[in-house]
C-alpha cells in the first residue's frame, strides 16, 4: 500500500513539474507542420481554414460559375476574415462560404479562451498543462477523422462541389478543428516562443523581415521563424498531394492526430527544470 501511495505521489509530482524549455521549440515545429497539413486539406474539402484566420497564400481550385471557369486555378491570398467580409457584400462565390469562415473564427476564439484558461489554471509550463492540452487536441482530431471516414460527415470531395447549398453537417469538422487549433498557439505563447505562433504566417514573415539582426550568423529567433514557415509550407504541400491522390481528407486527419499523440508522449517524458 505504501509503495502504491509512493508511486502515485511520484506521478502527481511529475505532472506538476515545470518543464525545461531548452529544445522545446522542436515540438512546436511539428505543430506548424500539422497546421499546413490540415489547412490545405480542410480548405480543399470545405473551402475554409481552421488554423489561418487572417491570410494564407496557396493555389487552389475555387468553384465558380461556368462563365468564369477559366479562373478555377489562381493564387489566393485570403483568409477567413476576408471570406466573411466578401460574404457581407454578396461577393463570396462559394455557397455559404461566409458561414463556414465565421464559424471557424468564432470557434478559434472560443478555443483560445478555453486553452488559455487551462494553462492558467494548471500552470502555464507545467507538464500536466501541456499534456492535457495536446490530449484534447489529438482527441478532437481523432473524433473528426472517425466521423469523416465513417460517413457521418460529408465533404465537397464527395460531391465535387456541385451542390448549390452544402450540407450543414460540414460545420462539424470546422467547429472541432478550429477549437483544437487554438491549443497550439496558446501553448507557444505559454512557453514564451512567440516567434513560433504555429497558426499564423503573415505576422511571422513580417517579424522575420523586420528583425534588425536578420543577417547575423547566429540568430535563434530568425532561424525559428524560417523553420516554422518552411514546415507550414511543407505541410500544405503534403496535405494537398495526399488529398489529391486519395480523394479523401481522413488520411491527413489520422496523420495529424498521430502527430499530436506523439507530442503528448514527448511532454510526458520531457525534462523538468
Amino acid at each position: 500500500m505504501d509503495h502504491e501511495k509512493g508511486a502515485f505521489s511520484g506521478i502527481s509530482a511529475s505532472l506538476q513539474d515545470e518543464l525545461e524549455l531548452q529544445h522545446a521549440d522542436l515540438l512546436l515545429y511539428t505543430c506548424c507542420l500539422t497546421s499546413g497539413l490540415m489547412d490545405s486539406t480542410i480548405y480543399r474539402a470545405y473551402n475554409t481554414f481552421v488554423s489561418m484566420q487572417t491570410g494564407k497564400a496557396m493555389a487552389s481550385p475555387i468553384h465558380t460559375p461556368t462563365s468564369m471557369s477559366s479562373n478555377h486555378n489562381h493564387l489566393s491570398f485570403v483568409g477567413n476574415t476576408i471570406f466573411v467580409g466578401l460574404g457581407a457584400s454578396h461577393q463570396n462565390l462559394r455557397a455559404y462560404g461566409w458561414a463556414r469562415s465565421l464559424t471557424s473564427i468564432g470557434c478559434f476564439i472560443v478555443g483560445s479562451f478555453i486553452f488559455a484558461r487551462l494553462h492558467r489554471f494548471f500552470g502555464a509550463r507545467q507538464r500536466r498543462s501541456l499534456m492535457l492540452s495536446f490530449v484534447l487536441q489529438a482527441s478532437i482530431i481523432l473524433l473528426t477523422a472517425g466521423l469523416v471516414q465513417g460517413g457521418a460527415i460529408s465533404s465537397t470531395l464527395d460531391s465535387k462541389g456541385s451542390q448549390a447549398i452544402p450540407p450543414w453537417d460540414q460545420e462539424v469538422p470546422i467547429v472541432l478543428l478550429s477549437l483544437q487549433s487554438a491549443g497550439q498557439i496558446v501553448a507557444s505563447r505559454a512557453m514564451g516562443f512567440n516567434e513560433i505562433p504555429t497558426v499564423v504566417i503573415t505576422s511571422l514573415l513580417c517579424d522575420l523581415m523586420s528583425d534588425p539582426q536578420l543577417f547575423l550568423v547566429r540568430n535563434v529567433k530568425r532561424d525559428r521563424r524560417i523553420i516554422a514557415f518552411v514546415l507550414t509550407l511543407v505541410g500544405a504541400i503534403v496535405g494537398g498531394w495526399v488529398t489529391k491522390v486519395t480523394g479523401a481528407i481522413s488520411p491527413i486527419l489520422w496523420l495529424s492526430a498521430g502527430i499530436k499523440g506523439v507530442l503528448v508522449l514527448a511532454w510526458a517524458f520531457w525534462k523538468a527544470k
